[in-house]
């Protein structure tokens, strides 16, 4: 993995910061972000705001994550010369690589969706982070579902039904009520102040 240090210190450090976000990022923001000027879920962070922001998404996204930059090409944006080509926003992201021990690779669907029904993190139950993030996508876009996700909702919701669960709930009859304990450095996918 390339060290990015140097370009993590002085991205946004003299000018304005774009962060794009996926999963909670897309319906739980972080502080200070203007108003998204782009389709998706790029956010605008003034330059006043940039460390406070940084310190709050390291603390939040970093256990888990490793930061990349990326293209960001936003939807009906503006146009580069006369080749009619998006113009690009450099963007910062947290994202999942195999090289994290945090990173469980490919999995069961439906094994993934009986452990995301008896799990839960700091900030609260896998289960509605799904479901949260699932409603966010299709918030976006009619373009912006993901067969993944949706499919492991329908799962989820399919065994809460099963097992007798109000669905959304997180109420069953006792079973799926067990949740996994791990140790301190894995147990924080999210921090929040």
């Amino acid at each position: 993995m390339a060290d990015h240090q140097s370009e993590i210190e002085a991205f946004g450090s003299n000018d304005d910061f774009w962060l794009f976000g996926y999963g909670s990022l897309i319906w739980k923001p972080p502080p200070h972000y203007a108003h998204p000027r782009v389709w998706g879920a790029a956010y605008h962070i003034p330059t006043q705001h940039v460390a406070a922001v940084r310190l709050y998404l390291d603390l939040r996204e970093i256990n888990g994550y490793s930061i990349q930059f990326t293209p960001f090409y936003p939807a009906g944006g503006e146009k580069e010369g006369g080749d009619g080509k998006a113009k690009s926003i450099k963007c910062l992201v947290y994202i999942g690589l195999p090289e994290n021990p945090q990173f469980l690779g490919a999995q069961d669907p439906q094994g993934l969706a009986e452990k995301i029904l008896e799990s839960k993190g700091p900030s609260g139950e896998n289960k509605e982070y799904l479901y949260n993030l699932e409603t966010a996508l299709s918030g976006l876009s009619e373009e912006s579902n993901d067969s993944h996700i949706s499919d492991l909702v329908r799962r989820c919701k399919a065994l809460e039904k099963e097992k007798g669960g109000v669905e959304g709930s997180g109420k069953s009859d006792g079973e799926g009520e067990k949740l996994h304990k791990v140790g301190s450095t894995e147990e924080q996918e999210e921090v929040e102040k």
